[in-house]
């Protein structure tokens, strides 16, 4: 490695650390901003909460068992239902793609489908599928599927049409130009659906946990707000930010290893 190179990546790893250093300077000063405000009564400490109130509720329900039984629930139900999502819409994607005709039919549904309110189904969800966890995962599988269609099938219209001539010169079946050619084409297209859809999955895992769950931190949040314990909100909500983030990160790594297979 050269001189030159060396010195850029040393520039790229003191930008990255310094980046990180004020993301977490804004994050304490936001806490420290938030408790003090609370403490002087700038703001109301029963409706705002503080951070050393929400630590106490998070120390409580450590105590009690009940903290990473509810991070647990939410976070096996958003997995569940954005790998479930990903899967069924990467092979919906597929049959569309291959069977324009077909993609013809249902491309007015599908714009239906995803304009409709997922949450005026809830209640006919939990009568098809009962009031567990399964209603919940069919929530928030309603509301990514037909975004991880929609995205990845636009993904694979947009392959290069002189590439695709390219590969019937070769003669090249349907499945060889989707595997090596359209599929691969896509990549970012899919990665960025992935991003899209973990957040609006994490979305109708919550939506799901108001209605029927009896755990989970939506389930937390709407508890809280029927008995009136806000700091019980504020701490699903701020338990919220940080799942967020750490299934924002997976996606990240998930990011790195497909442009890793490509290279």
């Amino acid at each position: 490695m050269s001189k030159e190179q060396k010195t850029f990546l040393w520039k790229q790893r003191k930008e990255k650390i310094f980046v990180f250093f004020l993301q977490v300077l804004i994050v304490l000063c936001f806490f420290f901003l938030w408790e003090f405000c609370a403490r002087e009564k700038i703001i109301n400490p029963f409706i705002f909460s503080s951070p050393s109130q929400i630590w106490k509720t998070f120390i409580d329900l450590c105590y009690h068992g009940n903290l990473f039984m509810h991070i647990w629930t939410t976070f096996y139900e958003t997995i569940a239902a954005f790998a479930l999502g990903i899967i069924l819409g990467f092979g919906i994607a597929i049959l569309l793609y291959e069977f324009p005709f077909l993609a013809k039919i249902v491309d007015p549904f599908l714009t239906m489908l995803n304009s409709l309110p997922k949450v005026a189904l809830g209640p006919m969800i939990i009568i098809w599928t009962g009031a567990n966890v399964k209603s919940i995962i069919v929530m928030a599988l309603l509301i990514n599927l037909i975004i991880s269609i929609l995205t990845i099938y636009n993904g694979f219209l947009a392959t290069d049409e002189d590439k695709l001539k390219l590969m019937k010169s070769f003669r090249a079946t349907k499945i060889q130009t989707l595997w090596y050619l359209v599929i691969p084409g896509s990549k970012n297209t899919i990665i960025s659906s992935l991003k899209l859809n973990i957040s609006m999955t994490l979305i109708g895992v919550i939506m799901g946990e108001f209605l029927v769950s009896k755990k989970g931190i939506g389930y937390l949040i709407i508890y809280g707000t029927q008995v009136f314990n806000l700091n019980l909100v504020m701490s699903g909500i701020l338990l919220l930010i940080i799942i967020s983030f750490l299934l924002y990160e997976f996606v990240q790594f998930l990011e790195k290893k497909i442009l890793q297979n490509r290279h």
